[in-house]
C-alpha cells in the first residue's frame, strides 16, 4: 500500500507560516526575475489567475484585487521542504521524495499492525496530516491506494473535495471505481497533453475508461511497456515501488541551473560571469551528492517576446568532457567558456543563460587518464595538468568556506564583479529582480523572527 503526501500550494503556504496575516487573502508567488506566476493560493485561483500568467499582463488585476505578491524564495522553500520530509521519514518505514512538495510513502504491512485504538490507514493518514501541520505549519493532503498511480489520483481528489478532510483511502474495488470515474484522462499521472488528445479522440475520456483497456491496446497506443504498466496501476496492480536512496532522497540524474537576467546583456564578459555563477552553483550541488559529471551543456537565449528579435531564440552546445567525469568548478568553467564562445553572436542581446550537468556517477568509476600528463596532481605538476584532472581538496575547502561564511564568499574570478564605489552596493548585471522576496526566516540569523 502506498501513500502520496502533497503540500497544498506549497510556496504560498511557506510564506503564510511566517506571516499568518495572509491566511484567507489571495497570494501569488512569482518566478525568477519576477517573470510569471508559479504558485497561487486558493483565493487567487478563485480570481481567475492562472499558473504561468506573466506578471506584466496581470499586475493591474493584482493591484485591483489586493493580491499579495511575493518573489520566489527558494532558500526558504527548500528548508521547509526538508523539515516536512524529515518528519515523514521518521513516521513511516519508507519515503520517496518525488519533488520539493511531494513524497510517496511505503505503507505496506502497516494496517495489520494497527490496533483498534490506532485505527486504520485513513486514521494514520490523518495523523500524518495533522503532524506535518503541527510541526511545520504546512497543510498537506494524503492519498492512499494499492499503487503509486492510484495514490496520486486519490491525493488529487482529496485536494479537490473539502468534504474528504484532506485524506482519501482507496481501500476497495468499489471505492477505486468511483475515484477513477471522477478524474479526466488528461489528469492521470503519466498521461501527457498529446496522449490525452489521442485518448480522447479514441473515446477514452476518464481514468475509468483508461483502466478498462487491454494491455495489448495500451502497448500499441500508449508507448509500449510504459503504457501497459500505467493501465495495470490504474487497475490496482502495482508495477513500481519506492526508489529511496541511502540518505532518504533521490539522487539527481542531471543537475541544471538557469536564470533570466535582471537586465539584457550584450557583453561577453557579463554573460560569461553569469554562466560561471550558474555553473558554480550546479557544481556545488554535484559535489554535495558526491558525484561527478561526464557531460556539460551551455545554452543562451534571446528575448522571444521582443519585436525585433528573430529566431532561433535559443542556442545550446554540449560537450562530453575529454578528461572524463569531474566535479571541479574550475575545470567545468574552462570548458563552459569554450562552449560559450562557440555560441556567441557579437552584437546580440541575451535574455537568459543556463548550464546542465549530465552523465553523473560517483568518483573513481570512470576517470579518463591523460595520455601525456599525470593521473593525479602533486607538488611538481604543472598548472595545466592540475586544471585537467581537478583538485578535489581545493573544491572541498571552497565548499567548507562558503558553507561557513555564506554562499558566494569564495568565487572564481570570472564571476567577481568590478570593485564598487565606496558605500555603494552593486548588483551583478545578471541577477534577477526579486522586489518582493521575503526574508530567509529559517536559514539566516539576521532574518530570524523577533517576538515582542
Amino acid at each position: 500500500m502506498f501513500g502520496l503526501v502533497d503540500c497544498n500550494n506549497f510556496y504560498v503556504s511557506c510564506e503564510r507560516v511566517f506571516q499568518p496575516r495572509l491566511e484567507g487573502r489571495p497570494v501569488v508567488i512569482l518566478s525568477n526575475n519576477d517573470g510569471c506566476i508559479i504558485s497561487r493560493s486558493a483565493e487567487a485561483k478563485a480570481l481567475g489567475l492562472k499558473m504561468g500568467d506573466p506578471y506584466f499582463q496581470v499586475k493591474e488585476q493584482l493591484r485591483r484585487d489586493s493580491v499579495q505578491v511575493f518573489s520566489s524564495n527558494y532558500t526558504l522553500y527548500g528548508d521547509m521542504s526538508r523539515r516536512v520530509m524529515h518528519y515523514l521519514g521518521a513516521t513511516v518505514p519508507g519515503v520517496e521524495i518525488y519533488s520539493i512538495d511531494e513524497a510517496f510513502l511505503d505503507l505496506s504491512g502497516l494496517e495489520q499492525h494497527l490496533t483498534p485504538y490506532l485505527g486504520n490507514l485513513t486514521d494514520l493518514a490523518q495523523r500524518i496530516r495533522v503532524g506535518v501541520k503541527a510541526r511545520t505549519g504546512i497543510p498537506v493532503c494524503v492519498g492512499v491506494a494499492p499503487t503509486k498511480t492510484l495514490a496520486k489520483l486519490a491525493n488529487r481528489l482529496a485536494k479537490k473535495d473539502a468534504g474528504l478532510g484532506g485524506v482519501l483511502y482507496l481501500d476497495s474495488a468499489r471505492r477505486r471505481a468511483w475515484a477513477l470515474g471522477q478524474v479526466p484522462v488528461g489528469d492521470v499521472w503519466g498521461v501527457g497533453r498529446q496522449y490525452a488528445q489521442k485518448l480522447t479522440a479514441a473515446g477514452i475520456d476518464s481514468a475509468a475508461d483508461l483502466a478498462r483497456v487491454s494491455d495489448a491496446w495500451a502497448r500499441k497506443h500508449l508507448g509500449g511497456v510504459v503504457g501497459a504498466r500505467l493501465v495495470q496501476e490504474l487497475q490496482g496492480r502495482p508495477c513500481a515501488g519506492l526508489h529511496p536512496s541511502e540518505d532518504g532522497t533521490l539522487r539527481r540524474q542531471s543537475i541544471s541551473c538557469s536564470r533570466t537576467f535582471g537586465q539584457p546583456l550584450s557583453a561577453f564578459a557579463d554573460v560569461l560571469a553569469a554562466v560561471t555563477a550558474f555553473l558554480s552553483r550546479a557544481a556545488e550541488k554535484l559535489r554535495r551528492q558526491d558525484d561527478m559529471a561526464h557531460v556539460l551543456t551551455v545554452y543562451i537565449s534571446k528575448n522571444r517576446f521582443a519585436t525585433n528579435v528573430l529566431p532561433p531564440f535559443s542556442r545550446s552546445a554540449t560537450l562530453t568532457l575529454p578528461i572524463g567525469p569531474t566535479a571541479d568548478t574550475r575545470v567545468l568553467v574552462s570548458y563552459a567558456r569554450a562552449l560559450l564562445r562557440r555560441l556567441w553572436e557579437p552584437g546580440t542581446v541575451y535574455h537568459k543563460a543556463g548550464v546542465v550537468l549530465d552523465g553523473l556517477e560517483p568518483p573513481g568509476t570512470g576517470q579518463q587518464l591523460d595520455l601525456f600528463g599525470s593521473s593525479a596532481p602533486n607538488q611538481n605538476t604543472r598548472e595545466e595538468e592540475v586544471l585537467a584532472v581537478g583538485r578535489p581538496d581545493l573544491m572541498a575547502s571552497l565548499d567548507a568556506l562558503n558553507q561557513r561564511f555564506g554562499r558566494g564568499t569564495v568565487r572564481l574570478a570570472s564571476a567577481v564583479l568590478p570593485p564598487a564605489p565606496q558605500d555603494k552596493a552593486v548588483r551583478a548585471p545578471w541577477e534577477g529582480q526579486a522586489r518582493w522576496r521575503s526574508p530567509a526566516f529559517t536559514t539566516r540569523l539576521e532574518d530570524l523572527l523577533i517576538v515582542r
